[in-house]
């Protein structure tokens, strides 16, 4: 199994020292969108898309004022997997940590792929109270994605409830609820020939330091984090979790999440 790390858009937020913990206040800050992508059997697969092809037209300017995204063709998933010489038309899978607008991107460049989501996370599409209408961009599932739902956990994970897609598509990975940023958010496990786990965090983190003891998260991403909460204390127990898994497992398991650019920047120059 091959994985490549991807940064499917780069955001440049006001204030570097608020944002990323370093630099200065007049500075722009700096977020990824660290998606995988995984050659395996002759199939691609991806872990989150990032910001698409569409994105450059169709995201709002309230994101775009906030977040000031690069909006760079040759960042998107698609580019990106043209540049490695593969066919974006190979690509067979998707697993979306959630459906944010930063994460569910790429959908539309992919329509021949099965998109494999969590039930709770997709019924913010399907059945959206209002605060789901402000947040999600709807205008991102047109034409409708090829979903394959799951309803329930059929399995465990180094003692998380899990769902095994062993049987689904003879697969060593599993989708792995993280409720609390969304409604059905999760993290994406997936094995590394070298026998360590790589477990895609999405927006369940946001610095790496979340996870250790000496938690030293910059000031303006914890408001955020905090703001865009769904369920605050299931974010909360999820993150715990995560920090007890890490504390338990971290020679078995590698974290990262989506957003964080010294993690994405530690895999791409092992890659390099």
């Amino acid at each position: 199994m091959k994985i490549h790390h991807l940064n499917c858009g780069t955001m440049c937020p006001l204030c570097a020292k608020l944002i990323n913990g370093q630099g200065s206040y007049t500075e722009p800050g700096k977020l990824v969108c660290h998606c995988l992508l995984i050659e395996h059997d002759n199939r691609l697969m991806m872990v989150d898309t990032g910001i698409g092809l569409q994105d450059i037209q169709r995201l709002g300017k309230t994101f775009q004022k906030s977040f000031k995204p690069k909006l760079d063709p040759q960042e998107t998933a698609f580019e990106q997997i043209k540049q490695l010489g593969y066919d974006p038309a190979d690509v067979t899978d998707l697993f979306p940590t959630h459906l944010d607008l930063d994460h569910a991107g790429g959908f539309s460049d992919f329509p021949q792929a099965k998109v494999h989501v969590y039930q709770p996370e997709l019924e913010q599409i399907t059945q959206p109270t209002w605060k789901d209408k402000l947040r999600f961009r709807f205008n991102q599932f047109k034409p409708t994605p090829n979903w394959q739902v799951y309803k329930q956990t059929n399995s465990q994970w180094f003692g998380l409830d899990a769902i095994s897609l062993e049987e689904t598509l003879k697969l060593n990975i599993f989708i792995i609820p993280l409720i609390g940023h969304t409604k059905g958010h999760v993290g994406i496990a997936v094995p590394q020939d070298s026998g360590k786990w790589l477990l895609h965090c999405g927006d369940a983190y946001y610095h790496h330091s979340q996870l250790d003891e000496t938690d030293h998260m910059p000031t303006g991403l914890k408001f955020f984090e905090r703001m865009v909460q769904a369920i605050p204390q299931a974010r909360h127990n999820s993150l715990e979790k995560l920090k007890t898994l890490k504390a338990q497992h971290s020679d078995e398991i590698e974290f990262f999440c989506a957003h964080d650019p010294v993690e994405l920047e530690r895999y791409q120059i092992n890659e390099n």
